[in-house]
This record gives structure tokens, sequence and C-alpha cells, in this order.
């Protein structure tokens, strides 16, 4: 039995070490979204002082360990064997959840989910032992529900105070600074300086290191009674500093901030939130030394030696640390989660990855409302200064291939500020708040203030936010759920239970890697259609154009051929996998479609003519999509249905017009290409013989309905499919002929016709 449970704790800290992976890459959220949203500095600079922070963090943690011990459960009131599967369910639910989370890019709180995990699972196991033994103890007795409930008033807590200290900061100290801060930096930037270091300088003294193992009583009560004048005397200190730094060494102050801001929040989540992920392994040691100290059976040795502190090995810190930079440094799941919010606080439109709800809409219409209605009674001459205080400027620096900072540093130092305020006192005043929360909220507080949720972004951004805080509460009830289930199969299934859930979270996680591989895939090409806009001229434009017109109209062919293949064999499988090809392609030429804003604002003057083709192009580009979806998804749905297959002479008609259709694209392409062998003329004589083709073939069908050879739902699927086919070629005649007169324009020529 003893060597049972030694592979117990061996699983549990081999899950530790996947559960550091997944859940920093989770939290990394926290301290890094201001410092990459900011480009305050390299991705290597700004790895370096998390790493810092981090390990500096580590070493502080084991003041900690007691939550995952007896934080939300009585350990006095289960037995050893008990609360190893407890330990297990809550290990494997964690990661299984945390990294679910990590694969869809969306932040959630690692505390929320380490505690109703606890609680999912003690909660099962309490309930086994009174379903086994009424009569013994009630289940208030085995859970400590206070804690409970303070966790879940400081979710609603952290959410509403966040948003609105961010909100309320930001927009004072942007009316300060404005856009335009240069010159206002000059003035007041040594005083923003110390301000902003003396609330770090707090942070980590209240929130960091006071959980720190070697912090003796004397000292904190030291630190709890002098504080104010720690911070005054650090403020004088940091305001000649910065003073010297920016007026005579002509430093960027917002720089140090930020960075340093970075180091104090890393520093806070590892002290803090290292327990997340090491302190439910660490309790299952220290529970297996004390039941091999004891000398009795494991269903009898009772946990209360979990009540007394337990010290944690300072080597266990500093190797999850080690772990937790190296993830930080490698994880591409950690670069998604950040990517959500800096992208949902971003000051520039563009791409948006949510959608809009109707909650949203109404949201966001009220707001609009409202604010009409208020800034009927503000005197003309006051909103308009305000406004002009609140105008960003216009980045005029962009390069080709270079990357625009998503918000500028000074929105990015109160990120940092307010998060660690608000996070220490809410520690001060013993009240459980999320740093994800904290950190979340604050950010989409400043963006608030800062306008950078406009009239084009808001919808999107309000939905993207509500379903970020839909998931947090779904992360508190999924936890307690997940682990409920998993410690009643431990506790039911045996050993055998133990080896088939390990193999399922291990399947699962192995799945989740090639999913959000997948989607990391998509949106690179999504994303880099933005980033590779740069100065445009007209040649620039037509290679642009090409490369879009070759690409697309291949890839919808063989879509399109693909489709016709199976439908004809009824090949379910392999139609949804052409329908989830197409919305891969639909959303990559809908992204193109909605820059094209931005491509014709970056043409120069003299290539009007050619943005209005280039226009066309996107025009014809989007027709096409609409015309290859209505082939796809008409055959999807009839064979989903199990309606009756295609009759073997419309096999051969389609075979037959799908053969001409990839000899049209083929000879398109060469028109694209400028291949002398074939002319735009010889294009135009192609698609004319294609659609006499595709006008027999419905003159052939007619004849079949006439004959009763087919039935209503084929002759409906038949004429879609021949008409759908016909809009391709009509629209991709259409789409190379805008093409060919983008070539004309940059060539100087001026076309009157509009299609």
């Amino acid at each position: 039995m003893e060597t049972y449970y030694i592979v117990l704790v061996g699983i549990l800290f081999i899950l530790a070490f996947s559960d550091l992976i997944v859940g920093v890459s989770n939290d990394a959220v926290n301290f890094l979204n201001s410092a990459i949203g900011s480009k305050a500095g390299s991705f290597n600079t700004i790895m370096i002082f998390a790493a810092l922070g981090i390990l500096f963090g580590a070493v502080f943690s084991s003041g900690m360990m007691e939550v995952a011990r007896k934080g939300i459960f009585h350990p006095q009131n289960f037995y050893f064997s008990e609360i190893m599967l407890v330990f297990l369910a809550v290990m494997l639910a964690d990661i299984i959840l945390l990294d679910l989370f990590n694969t869809f890019g969306m932040p959630t709180s690692t505390t929320v989910s380490i505690v109703f995990e606890l609680l999912g699972a003690a909660v099962g196991m309490a309930l086994i032992k009174i379903y086994h033994q009424p009569d013994h103890l009630a289940l208030g007795e085995y859970i400590n529900s206070t804690k409970a409930l303070a966790i879940i008033s400081g979710i609603l807590l952290s959410v509403v105070v966040s948003l609105l200290g961010g909100a309320i900061v930001q927009y004072f100290v942007r009316l300060v600074f404005t856009f335009n801060y240069e010159q206002t930096m000059k003035r007041y930037g040594a005083i923003w300086g110390a301000l902003s270091f003396s609330g770090i300088v707090y942070f980590i003294l209240i929130k960091g290191v006071k959980g720190a193992s070697f912090m003796t009583k004397e000292l904190k009560h030291t630190i709890g009674e002098e504080w104010l004048s720690i911070i005054g005397g650090s403020f004088v200190a940091f305001f000649i500093l910065f003073y010297i730094l920016q007026n005579i060494l002509k430093v960027n102050i917002l720089r140090i901030i930020v960075l340093v801001g970075t180091f104090a929040l890393a520093t806070a989540f590892a002290s803090n939130d290292l327990v997340n992920f090491i302190g439910v392994p660490m309790a299952a040691y220290h529970s297996f030394q004390f039941y091999m100290n004891s000398g009795q059976a494991a269903d009898s040795f009772l946990m209360t030696d979990l009540v007394g502190k337990v010290d944690t090995q300072m080597w266990m810190l500093l190797i999850s640390g080690l772990v937790m930079v190296l993830t930080l440094r490698f994880s591409r799941k950690a670069r998604s989660v950040t990517e959500t919010e800096v992208n949902l606080g971003r000051q520039d439109e563009g791409f948006e990855r949510f959608g809009s709800n109707l909650f949203a809409r109404v949201l966001v219409q009220s707001v609009v409302n409202g604010h009409k209605k208020i800034s009927a009674f503000i005197p003309a001459k006051l909103n308009n200064a305000v406004l002009k205080r609140f105008s960003p400027k216009k980045n005029e620096s962009m390069a080709e291939g270079e990357e625009v900072p998503h918000f500028d540093m000074i929105r990015a130092s109160v990120n940092i500020l307010m998060a660690a305020i608000v996070i220490s006192i809410g520690t001060s005043m013993h009240l459980p708040l999320s740093t994800t929360y904290v950190t979340f909220m604050v950010a989409m507080g400043t963006s608030l203030s800062d306008r950078a949720w406009g009239r084009e972004s808001a919808v999107y951004r309000v939905s993207g936010v509500l379903a970020v805080i839909g998931g947090w509460f779904f992360t508190a009830l999924f936890a307690f759920t997940l682990a409920f289930v998993i410690v009643n199969l431990l506790y039911f299934g045996g050993k055998f239970a133990v080896v088939g859930i390990i193999l399922t979270a291990a399947f699962f996680m192995y799945q989740t890697h090639f999913l959000h591989k997948k989607r990391e895939a998509k949106k690179d090409k999504l994303l880099k259609e933005a980033q590779e806009i740069g100065k445009m001229t007209s040649e620039k434009l037509v290679e642009r154009s090409r490369s879009t017109v070759n690409s697309f109209m291949s890839e919808f062919e063989r879509i399109i051929q693909d489709t016709l293949i199976n439908l004809t064999k009824e090949n379910r499988k392999g139609l949804r996998n052409n329908f989830a090809e197409f919305l891969d392609l639909n959303d990559m030429t809908k992204n193109k479609k909605d820059n094209v804003s931005k491509v014709i604002d970056k043409l120069t003057d003299d290539s009007l003519e050619s943005g209005f083709q280039y226009v066309q192009v996107m025009d014809y580009l989007r027709e096409l999509t609409h015309s290859v979806r209505h082939v796809v998804e008409p055959s999807l749905t009839h064979i989903e249905n199990s309606h009756k297959p295609l009759i073997p002479v419309q096999v051969e008609d389609l075979n037959i017009l799908g053969n001409t259709l990839s000899n049209f694209v083929d000879k398109a392409s060469l028109v694209v290409e400028q291949d002398k062998s074939f002319s735009f003329a010889d294009l135009g004589t192609l698609k004319a013989a294609v659609l006499k083709e595709i006008g027999k073939a419905r003159k052939r069908q007619i004849k079949r309905i006439k004959a009763n050879e087919v039935g209503t739902r084929n002759s409906m699927l038949y004429f879609e499919l021949l008409t759908e086919m016909k809009n391709f070629i009509l629209f991709s005649y259409a789409m190379v002929k805008s093409h060919e007169r983008l070539i004309g324009a940059s060539q100087g020529q001026v076309f009157d016709e509009v299609e």
C-alpha cells in the first residue's frame, strides 16, 4: 500500500510541473500586458524583467502554502487515503481547466480555479463519507464555507473596483498629460514617476514580501506601522532620482516605470500564486510524510498534522520559479492569453477577435445615447477643450513590417500603478482579490477612459470583455463540478480509475495542443495581413492583388472540386472538412476586405485610380467567397439530412463541369501572371463556353424532372450547384478584369466604366 501512495505522490509532482506550465501560460497576462502592449522594450528585455520578478517572488511563496492545506476544508476530518484522492482530483481538474482556457486564449484566475477545485473535491469526498457514515459529521464540519464565500465576494468586488479605479485615474492622468505628452512629461514627469514607484514599493512590501518565510513578526509589524513614512520617504527619493534622469540624463522614465512595474507584478504573482500550482502537491507530500511517521493504516490516519504550520523547502520554490520562467519564455499559449487582453485594450482599430452580441449592442447604444444627453449640458468650450486633450496623435512612423504599440506608456504605467494599489489595499484589508481580475479590469478601465473603444470597435470590445468575465464565473462552476466528478470516479473506480483519468487528461492536453496550434496558424495569417501594410505604391498594390487573386481562386476551385467528389461519394466527413476549410478561407477574405481602408490610406496620392480598382478586386473576392459557400454548405446539408444521392448521369455532368471549371481557373491564373500564351480576350471566350455547358446541364436536369427521374431535394441541390458554379465563373472573370485594370491604372490609365 505504501508503494501505491509513493506512486501517487510522484504523479502529483509530475502534475505540479504540468500545472506550472499551463498556469503560468494563463497568468502571464497579469504582468506582461502593459509592457508588451506599450512596447516598453524588446520582447527579450520584457522577459528578463518578468523572469527576475518571478524568481524573486518564488522564494517568498512559502507563507502562502497553507491555503492548499487547510484554507478551504478542515483536513483533520479526513483520512490520509481520502485526502490523497482529494489532492489528485484537484490537480487533474486544474490542468484540464487551465489548458482549456489557454487553448482559447482566455485569461482566468488560477486562484479561483484552485479554490473551487479544492472545494468541489472536498465536498465530493465529504458527501461520500456522510453517505457511508450518516451519523458522523455534517457537511459544514468538513468545509470552510466562510473562505469560499469570501472568494466569491472578492470576484465581484475586484471586477467593479478595478474597472472604476482604472477608468477614473486614467481619465485624470490623460487630462493632465494628453496623448502628446512630450512637453507635459517635462513638467510633471518626475512627480508621476515618484508616485508610480512609491506605489510599486508599497505593493512589493504589502503584497509580495510579507508572505516570505524569513520575514519576522517584528519586521512585518514595523512595515505595518511605518508604511506611511516608508512611502513618504520613497516619494521624495524617487522624485529627486527621476528629476535627474529625465531633465539631466534625458532618460525615458516611462519605460523604466513600466519595466520595473512588470518586475513588481511578476514578483507578486510568483509569491502569491505559486501556491495555486505546487501547493496541493506539497500538501500531499507533507501528508505522506506524516502518514509514514504515524505507523497507522491509510484509511484510519486522520490528517490533523496538516492544521499546523509546515515549512516549504527553498529548493522546491526555486525549481518551480525556474519552470515558470522557462514557460513564460517559450509558451505560445502564454502569448495567446496576453494578446487577448492587449487587443481588447489597443488604441487603434483593426481585426476584432470577438463578434457582437445583443447585450453588448444594447449596452453600447445606451452609453452613446446617454453621452449625447450629458454632452448637451456641458458648455461647448469646456467640451472642446477636453476633446482636444483626448485626441490621439496619428502614428506616422509605421513602416512596412513595423509593429506600432497598441497603447502608449502613459496608459501602461497607469495599468501597473492601479493594479498594484488595488491589490495592495485588498491584501491589507484581507480581501481575496484575484490578480487576474484586477489587472484585466484595470486595463479595460484605462482603455475605456482613453476612448480606445470608439464607435467602430466598442461593441466588439464590450463583447470580448463580457466573454472574459463570463469565463471567470464559468471557471468557478466548472472547477467545482469537474473536481467533484473526478474525486467520485477516483474513489469508486480505484486504481483503474486513477490510470484512466490520468491518461484521459494527457490525451485532452495532446488534443488541445494541436487545436491551439491550428488556431495560432489561422490567427497569424489574419494578423499578417494588417502588419504587412506599409507605404503602398501602385506597383506593390498590383503584386498584392496578383497574389490574392491567384491564391484564393485556386483554393476555392480545389474546395469546389473536393466538395463535388465527396457529395457524389456521400462522404459526410469529407464534406465537413471542406466546410471547415471554407470557413478558414472565408475569415481570410473577410479580413482582406476589412483592411481595404487601411491599404487605401497608405496609397500615395497619385495612386487613387489603382485604389479604386483594388477595391473592385476585393469586392469580387467576397462575392466569389459567397458562391463557394453556396456550393459547400448545401452539399453538406443534403448529406447530413440523408437525402437521396445524385444519380449517375448527374455525377457525370458534375465531373465534366468540374474539369471545365478547373481549366478556367488555370487559364485565369495565366492571365493574372501576364503569361503571353493566354490573353484576357481568350479568357472571355472560355467563359462563354463554360456558361454554355452549364446551361446545357440545366436543360438536361429539367428533362429529368419531367421524366420523374429525380426528386425535389435532388433538383433543389443540383440547380443551386449549377447556379453557384455559374456565379463562380462570372465573379472570377470580373475579378481578373479588375486586376487587369489595376495593372493599367498603375501605368497611368483611367477607366470611366464602373463594373
